[in-house]
């Protein structure tokens, strides 16, 4: 699988690879013979509720408490499965030579821990796992999660939990889905295959392509899509291997390391430890980390060195209510998640790149500062100012808002500041007069001044990305809605009347008479005109009822106050009067509103414009 793009990029591979050494293909026996290469990095990802914590802890078996060969074993932050344990779920592939030790599960699912973990400007994670509920189909976070795994090229295959759910399921306790599946009735089958087939239409409306995992014919173009059930433990190993698979056939450049070079990985957490204080939870990707290493790691206000004074890894938990939750280690070689105890590591930053330093401290420096400022975004010279919890994530967010045509003036990791909010204040566009906050929070100083009457920035937090940049679009139409009703209603619209019989209420200073609205809309603080041109006088005021209103619409039949009019001079029972509209607004109604207007106002609009260009052909063009 190559990061850099290529076919592969979305590929995954079938779950039932050869069984006997004459059918093994040569690359995959020479595979054999290399060394170190390391555990893949998987994530999971997926939207809220659709199994994603469910399937880890199924993955990670009972708790991972066994101390024999091959057992899957625990991590700071992260589940090693070896390919042992694999082997013995699946009970197959046992004469398939794999390359692969197994895989190494980052425990907190979700775009967070995706989008933290980076290495030399990519994702760390080398492959994921997007969790999608096969009875509730795609939800905002699966599309979520789908656009960041695109961004950042990264390999995935589809899980489609809770088959278990499917309404007259059977269940077969851990085993695979095919065998769990032709023991199912015709009916439950179909409905599997419909479920399915949704899913594979929604990928392919995202500009995926997906088949079921066993269905698969070109592995380096069709995403996997295995069905499983983290309750039942149904197609689980399947998956495993179809992950393994992947990473076999695919991913052997990426996973070399070097096994006593210096140790990088990224850090995932920040943690107060009680008796150790600061520490970092760590994701060793390459090289060996050992006690007394002196490590290098970005800070809020710089690169900070220290040297490591405790590496930590959790204790089986048959342990814990017996001793303390840690035991220590001397070192630890990669891909692992270890918990690192040093002086001064206050203010380190989740998602800093973390190396150890070996006679090369300046070099070491000048990588960690420039992969810290190489964010990988388009700025604009007008946009929205965003802020995220780490650089992943805004990189993630920024490829979201360039897709959508939304330009970012400035990206930046932390919290929102009253800075950052005065600098959106005097952004020019009211468009893009906002801020999108993702996962990070505002500064007191910063939330009394959203909390201000009239304050003119719109401040969007939040955790998911897509939604975020949804709420701003509507915002930002709503904004656009609400302008643009604004400068109508300043444009005087067509309107004609006629004046009624006995209904001469006043003769002038003002004139007061009844009128018929004949079409279009009447409103106050007008000119009125007769159809050959000449001036009437200004409509002050219109009355309905005895009741003073600001409009009329056709058909309604209303008293007005006519400034500058005199009945018998100006105007007379049964006359025709037109709205005078001005030349520019003519402009405006003609090729920005016609077709907003009803039909009796263009009506009325067609036969003021003709009087008008009879006396100029170019008249309101």
């Amino acid at each position: 699988m190559r990061k850099d793009g290529g076919d592969l990029r979305f590929a995954a591979i079938h779950a039932n690879p050869p069984v006997s050494d004459r059918t093994i293909p040569l690359r995959w026996r020479r595979m054999t013979q290399k060394k170190h290469i390391r555990t893949p990095i998987v994530c999971v990802l997926g939207h809220v509720d659709h199994g994603k914590t469910s399937l880890l802890d199924r993955i990670r078996g009972s708790s991972v408490v066994s101390t024999e060969d091959g057992a899957i074993t625990q991590h700071i932050g992260a589940t090693i499965v070896p390919i042992d344990a694999i082997r013995k779920m699946s009970g197959s592939m046992e004469k398939v030579p794999l390359n692969v030790p197994g895989l190494l599960f980052i425990d907190t699912p979700g775009h967070h821990a995706f989008t933290t973990l980076r290495a030399r400007g990519g994702a760390l994670a080398d492959m994921a796992i997007v969790v999608v509920d096969i009875n509730q189909g795609f939800q905002p976070q699966t599309i979520e999660a789908l656009q960041i795994l695109r961004t950042y090229k990264t390999p995935f295959v589809i899980a489609a939990t809770k088959i278990d759910r499917i309404h007259g399921w059977r269940v077969h306790r851990d085993e695979g889905f095919l065998a769990s599946f032709s023991k199912q009735n015709e009916r439950v089958k179909e409905l599997v295959e419909t479920r399915l087939y949704e899913i594979v239409g929604e990928l392919s409306d995202l500009g995926f392509s997906g088949e079921r995992f066993d269905r698969v014919s070109d592995f380096r173009r069709n995403l996997a899509i295995v069905p499983v059930s983290a309750h039942t433990g149904e197609g689980i190993a399947e998956l495993l291997m179809v992950m393994i698979g992947l990473a076999q056939r695919y991913m052997e450049q990426e996973l070399s390391l070097s096994a006593e070079g210096p140790g990088m990985g990224t850090v995932l957490e920040v943690k107060e430890e009680k008796g150790l204080g600061t520490t970092l939870d760590v994701i060793l990707y390459d090289g060996r980390l050992s006690v007394g290493d002196e490590v290098a790691v970005a800070k809020n206000d710089g690169i900070v060195v220290t040297k490591v004074r405790a590496l930590l890894q959790p204790r089986p938990l048959k342990e814990i209510l017996v001793e303390d939750r840690f035991e220590r280690v001397r070192a630890v070689t990669a891909a692992a998640g270890i918990k690192v105890s040093a002086p001064n590591l206050e203010g380190a930053i989740a998602g800093s790149p973390f190396q150890v330093i070996r006679g090369n401290q300046e070099e070491v420096i000048a990588r960690i500062r420039k992969e810290m400022e190489e964010v990988n975004v388009h700025l604009s010279p007008e946009g929205v100012i965003i802020k995220a919890d780490t650089i992943g994530a805004l990189e993630a967010l920024c490829k979201e808002l360039e897709e959508k045509e939304i330009g970012v003036l400035r990206a930046e990791v932390g919290s929102v500041s009253r800075h950052d909010l005065i600098d959106a204040e005097t952004v020019k566009n009211p468009y893009y007069r906002a801020l999108i906050a993702f996962s990070t929070p505002l500064l007191p100083d910063a939330a009394d001044m959203v909390k201000e009457p009239g304050f003119p920035v719109k401040v969007f937090e939040g955790r998911v990305i897509y939604k975020l940049v949804d709420d701003y679009i509507q915002w930002k139409e709503e904004l656009k809605r609400k302008t643009e009703q604004q400068r109508f209603e300043q444009i005087i619209h067509p309107a004609k009347i006629r004046i009624l019989p006995h209904c001469i209420f006043r003769q002038s200073n003002p004139a007061v008479v009844g009128v018929r609205v004949l079409g279009g809309t009447l409103r106050t603080d007008v000119n009125l005109i007769q159809p050959d041109g000449k001036k009437v006088g200004h409509l002050k005021s219109i009355q309905l009822n005895q009741e003073t209103i600001r409009e009329a619409q056709a058909g309604a039949e209303v008293a007005i106050s006519i400034e500058g009019a005199t009945v018998g001079r100006q105007l007379n029972v049964e006359d025709d009067l037109y709205v005078d509209i001005p030349e520019r607004h003519v402009k405006v109604l003609e090729k920005e509103m016609l077709a907003h207007l009803p039909v009796h106002t263009q009506e009325i609009l067609e036969e003021f414009t003709a009087m008008r260009r009879r006396e100029n052909p170019f008249w309101g063009k």
